[in-house]
């Protein structure tokens, strides 16, 4: 079957116009990304003030993503049962009351509710974000707008850890959220003057057993997956979460295909172009999470680099990544995705089996050098194959398709994370230092063949064709 790609550069839009809109959209993106990454280097510290341990101060980076996979499901249902600017002014106001209370709290339980404040609204930003960029934009500067946010979501994580260090170092570890907490104001006070209302109430059902399907389906999948990779496959609450992850999602996918009015529509996947899209999508994000994961286990356990050195390492990788999203949406408006997806999964893969061949004499400039121009590769899959996807959609399914499109996304790297780890350890031969770093490579070169995989999928994307405004 042959799959084409669609563009549509029929419609006139004054970007320029959108730049205050757009500043605000990419503002609440940049503080919600930025925060996920901001804690890790803020955790010992916290760990020696509130008198805890390792595996309990590790709930504050868990119970963040946790919640934050649990809440994009819904946010379908959300944005249709709310105007589009008190979603967000919502989410905002979660968010930054939940890093307030992260700030100003006196133990670990207020510190642990703050944390699921930041996550629910965060959970939310992200689809409502790019639900509000699609229905704002035309499919002509859709790529355009997709990759000023790509931009957004390769700095802020590189910049977390940096930031939060400096913090640290110089000022208690609150201090990683009273820097947040103004920001987040600031942005609320300029969503209630600038953000009009571009979604449409539709006013669905509640429809309280779907949700909690919902939550306790993909909840149980990203938790088992998350912790998989250091306790164990075969441990209990790693088998006993994956079960009541998989059976529950089964139940809420079946539900959700019988219910006139879905939390979340499955019959997105019928529009073929945005399954492709969104397999790519879940490759390419889970590459580039376990690679962030392993690289720096590598740099500091096998061959001595301080964490410092480590991040470093992975921000050229970043800058990169985040010049090249604007540009990749770019050519995606002019050219279409084709060939961009097919370039960025070569390089991916080629960039991936060179990762391959690491020893205890791999340089650190060896090390940035080719994770840059492996970022380079996903900048040129990661936002094009989404609005590609996201662009096969009529406007009513956009926030199921972004919902989809996020949550899935979510999964990939959860599960690649799970997967590589597992792999390292599994596959290092003895206890040596060399040992270990044969399990790193093998790791890679099982990552190599899945970029590959990708590489060969990207080619069920044909030449686009001209088409008119979907109804």
């Amino acid at each position: 079957m042959v799959h084409s790609e669609t563009l549509d550069n029929t419609q006139s839009f004054d970007f320029k116009k959108n730049i205050p809109l757009l500043a605000v959209l990419l503002s609440g993106a940049f503080i919600t990304i930025l925060n996920q990454t901001l804690i890790s280097t803020a955790l010992p510290p916290i760990m020696n003030d509130l008198k805890i341990s390792e595996s309990t101060v590790q709930w504050l980076q868990s119970i963040f993503m946790l919640v934050n996979g649990i809440m994009i499901p819904i946010t379908a249902f959300l944005i249709g049962k709310f105007s589009t600017r008190s979603l967000f002014l919502t989410a905002m106001s979660m968010f930054a009351a939940g890093t307030l209370l992260a700030a100003i709290s006196p133990n670990f339980t207020f510190l642990l509710g703050g944390r699921v404040l930041q996550g629910a609204g965060a959970g939310i930003m992200m689809p409502l974000l790019q639900t509000i960029l699609f229905l704002v934009f035309p499919v002509s500067q859709r790529g355009k707008a997709m990759g000023m946010f790509g931009l957004i979501i390769a700095f802020a994580p590189a910049i977390g850890p940096s930031l939060s260090g400096y913090l640290v170092d110089n000022y208690p570890w609150r201090s990683v959220f009273y820097v947040v907490f103004p920001i987040a104001i600031v942005i609320i006070i300029s969503a209630y003057f600038l953000l009009k209302n571009v979604t449409e109430q539709t006013n669905p059902k509640m429809d309280f057993l779907s949700i909690a399907l919902s939550t306790l389906g993909f909840g149980g999948l990203l938790y088992g997956f998350s912790i998989a990779g250091n306790v164990g496959w075969l441990s209990p609450n790693v088998l006993i979460s994956l079960v009541i992850g998989a059976v529950t999602l089964f139940w809420f996918i079946t539900r959700q295909l019988k219910l006139k009015e879905p939390i979340l529509e499955f019959r997105v996947f019928k529009y073929s172009i945005f399954s492709i899209a969104t397999a790519l999508g879940m490759i390419v994000f889970s590459s580039m999470i376990a690679t962030t994961v392993i690289l720096p286990l590598f740099m500091q356990n096998l061959l001595g680099f301080n964490a410092f050195h480590s991040g470093l390492m992975l921000l050229p990788g970043a800058i990169i990544m985040g010049i090249m999203n604007p540009v990749s949406g770019a050519l995606f408006d002019k050219y279409g995705a084709k060939w961009l997806l097919r370039l960025g999964f070569a390089i991916l893969t080629v960039t991936t089996f060179f990762f391959a061949n690491l020893s205890q004499d791999t340089t650190f400039l060896y090390l940035a050098v080719l994770n840059a121009i492996r970022m380079g590769g996903i900048a040129m899959v990661m936002m094009p194959s989404t609005t590609l996807g996201l662009n096969q959609l009529p406007d009513h399914l956009i926030s199921h398709g972004t919902a989809m499109n996020n949550t899935f996304r979510q999964i990939s790297g959860a599960i690649g994370t799970a997967v590589l780890v597992t792999i390292t350890v599994t596959a290092a031969s003895g206890s040596s230092i060399a040992g270990a770093i044969q399990g790193v490579n093998v790791a890679f070169i099982v990552a190599g063949f899945v970029a590959a995989i990708g590489f060969l999928i990207s080619f069920a994307i044909k030449s686009p064709k001209p088409v008119t405004k979907k109804n």
